[in-house]
């Protein structure tokens, strides 16, 4: 029977780091990926000339050489910075609206506040006001959770404890009036899968900090690269990697790991195991019942599952400017709604008025795509669930159907981009669940509401003796929370065995 240190489940963001962390200190690690290439949503495909980046918009968390964020940070401490190329994203975001209106805003504080005043002059005061709850904001957390204060109290931080569960939406009522400024400055909602009536204030202010102050990156060669470094220092440093074949179950006696079961049907022993899966496939498929305590479902009958996403992968036979693109990352928008109107649009199949994001790389970095082409990523949330009530017989004609009506929502905005198109791929939540091994799909994990937040950390270490989580599903979603995520799995094994 074979022996390691530890066992990683799952090749995602999570999973690699975890790996690598613990193989950089000597430790003997397997890591398990049912796929043949690494990253799950950190990956490319090619169809045709173009090689399509699957999930990543902005990369957050990176700075700069001179101020590095927690992500230059972590990505150094791995060995892989030198072998990245990273390129800044200039534009925040932009947003487009079919009623003609446009507005590009520039990730820099003073630029986002002075272009937001030309063109909102009756909320100035109110703009200044926001930013500097954001960043009164985002300061107290920063001080409190980043830099891990020993005794944080509402004295200290109060603006972190007067704020931080309260639903974005509500913060935002009592600061403007406008409809359409409280729309611009809430669109990061998409990233976390929560409308601003249900997401919390702490959430949008961090995203907006984060993305301001550290700047949003892109990866040249896409997430795949990202993947592909953190996966080859894994192996220089003597670890060992097993593709087209994952986990099958998780010994488990007297409520401890002692072992895994591979789906060649090797027995693998281990003490240490570092889940990437979620918790739900986890537990309910890796596991068998009697090792898990009644409370571990209890705990996950109280959460939900985020949703997942109607995807177009487009690859175009011109440069961005000649279809009117000219920012990096487009938010696509028919009308602002803070209500339960956008909730109940996720939940519907067909595509009409929702949101939609439309990342172009190609615009921060012109060698993304072949020379004279470029590439597209579109995205609009939905969750799994309706997909999964499809007819098979339907399900190809439906898929189709959604494509071209979100292809009719891109071209209201950019005229004459079908007739570019030289590649298209759409991909539905049946196609996230499948490749991503999600239940639903659900690309965020569980649902990021304020009682499930990094505030209560639900699920973060597991009742069992040596079971670890790396995941989006164990805390915040997105790259830079799942990175850090298997890290973090990586240092509290290595914490119990300097303990040992």
């Amino acid at each position: 029977m074979e022996a390691y240190d530890a066992v990683v489940i799952g090749a995602g963001n999570g999973g690699l780091t975890a790996a690598a962390g613990l193989a950089q200190k000597g430790l003997k690690v397997l890591l398990l990926e049912r796929h043949n290439i690494p990253g799950g949503c950190a990956t490319s495909f090619c169809r045709g000339r173009f090689e399509f980046e699957v999930a990543l918009h902005q990369l957050s968390g990176m700075g700069t050489t001179e101020r590095p964020g927690p992500l230059r940070m972590l990505l150094a401490s791995l060995g892989v910075l030198e072998d990245l190329t990273f390129v800044e994203m200039k534009d925040l975001f932009s947003v487009s609206m079919t009623d003609g209106f446009r507005l590009t805003l520039r990730a820099d504080k003073d630029q986002v506040i002075s272009e937001l005043e030309q063109r909102f002059p009756h909320e100035k005061a109110a703009i200044h006001q926001f930013f500097d709850l954001v960043y009164a904001y985002a300061n107290n957390m920063l001080a409190a959770f980043f830099f891990k204060d020993p005794a944080p109290s509402r004295e200290k931080y109060p603006v972190l404890y007067s704020h931080a569960f309260k639903p974005a939406s509500e913060v935002l009522d009592e600061i403007f009036t406008d409809p359409l400024l409280k729309g611009l400055l809430s669109v990061y909602w998409g990233y976390l899968g929560l409308p601003p009536n249900r997401l919390s204030f702490a959430y949008l202010a961090m995203l907006l900090f984060v993305y301001i102050e550290f700047k949003p990156f892109h990866i040249k060669g896409g997430s795949q690269a990202l993947s592909n470094a953190i996966l080859n220092r894994f192996l220089s440093n003597g670890g060992t990697a097993r593709f087209n074949g994952g986990a099958k179950r998780i010994i488990v006696e007297n409520g401890a790991v002692q072992g895994v079961v591979t789906d060649d049907g090797d027995r693998i022993q281990t003490e240490h195991v570092v889940s990437n899966a979620s918790q739900i496939t986890t537990y309910a498929q890796l596991m068998d019942r009697e090792n898990i305590p009644d409370q571990v479902f209890t705990e996950m009958g109280g959460r939900s599952l985020s949703p997942s996403a109607f995807t177009l992968f487009v690859g175009f036979d011109c440069e961005p400017g000649e279809l009117g693109i000219t920012g990096s990352t487009n938010f696509l928008i028919d009308s602002f709604e803070f209500d339960d109107r956008i909730f109940s649009r996720m939940r519907s199949v067909d595509i009409t008025d929702e949101t939609m994001v439309l990342s172009c790389y190609d615009v921060a970095d012109p060698d993304f795509s072949p020379a004279g082409a470029c590439q597209a990523n579109i995205v609009t949330l939905k969750y799994g669930e309706p997909w999964m009530r499809i007819p098979p017989a339907r399900y190809h004609s439906v898929k189709f159907q959604c494509a071209e009506s979100m292809l009719r929502r891109v071209e209201a905005i950019f005229p004459g981009v079908r007739t570019h198109i030289e590649e298209l791929e759409a991909a539905t939540p049946l196609t996230h669940m499948r490749y991503l091994g999600h239940p639903e799909g659900a690309i965020y994990g569980f649902e990021q509401y304020t009682k499930d937040s990094m505030f209560f950390q639900p699920g973060r270490y597991a009742p069992i003796e040596g079971l670890y989580f790396a995941s989006g599903w164990i805390g915040d979603c997105g790259f830079q929370p799942t990175l850090n995520a298997g890290m973090s799995a990586a240092k509290s094994i290595l914490k119990k065995l300097d303990a040992a």
